[in-house]
């Protein structure tokens, strides 16, 4: 897993797979999206606005902690 975030664009991403995939974008709000691959594998999430849903987005290790293991094993 590694996490990016641009703090000019504010966006942070959550890469769970390495590699390159062929990826199909859901949606989950205007600011959450989820990228999986072939067999509906979850390669990463983006998250826009992310200075408003983590503490500190360029560290959000704390805030992911519980919610990655869910995400992944879904």
């Amino acid at each position: 897993m590694k996490i990016t975030y641009d703090k000019e664009a504010d966006a942070m991403y959550i890469r769970l797979l390495d590699g390159d995939y062929q990826r199909r974008v859901v949606r989950l709000t205007d600011d959450i999206a989820m990228d999986f691959a072939a067999g509906e594998k979850l390669v990463g999430i983006e998250a826009l606005g992310a200075s408003r849903l983590f503490k500190k987005p360029e560290s959000p290790e704390n805030d992911l902690k519980d919610l990655i293991p869910r995400l992944v094993s879904a």
